[in-house]
């Protein structure tokens, strides 16, 4: 074996080391509550659907709702039209009543609403209004340490 193959060799030993250190470590520890905020303002049912597979996926990913601290939707613009009970796509609201019972909130933006005319009562159930805006809640929430996530 020449020179080089031997420093090679060592070289992937003591890499081989680190990389099994680092997992065996990262097994042991315990999983971390996460704190998320997901954002949507386009209208539609694909994207809605979309941002709503999403969470689930972060939820899953997490290991469970049990590893999650606080999730919330936050709705605005064009897409709180896509909620609207009245007209609601069945799949859309199985999935966000789904999504409902792993704790995650609904939160609707109260300008949009007075702007589009909707009331609480035409969004699914366990909606709330946020009053100050739905960009000023997402701007509270992250301000708390939430994550944001705009699918």
């Amino acid at each position: 074996m020449t020179r080089r193959s031997f420093v090679l060799l060592g070289t992937l030993m003591l890499l081989s080391s680190f990389t099994g250190a680092a997992i065996a470590s990262h097994l042991k520890e315990q999983p971390r509550k996460h704190k998320v905020v997901d954002h949507l303002s386009e209208a539609g049912v694909d994207k809605a659907r979309f941002v709503l597979g999403n969470i689930q996926n972060t939820i899953t990913g997490v290991g469970g709702a049990a590893n999650i601290e606080a999730i919330e939707l936050v709705v605005h613009g064009p897409a709180l039209k896509t909620f609207v009970t009245a007209s609601i796509d069945p799949q859309l609201k199985e999935m966000l009543a789904e999504l409902q019972g792993q704790g995650v909130a609904f939160g609707a933006c109260g300008n949009t609403m007075k702007a589009f005319g909707i009331t609480l009562e035409q969004l699914p159930k366990g909606a709330h209004h946020l009053p100050q805006g739905g960009v000023v809640r997402i701007m509270e929430l992250v301000e708390q340490g939430y994550v944001y996530l705009r699918p």
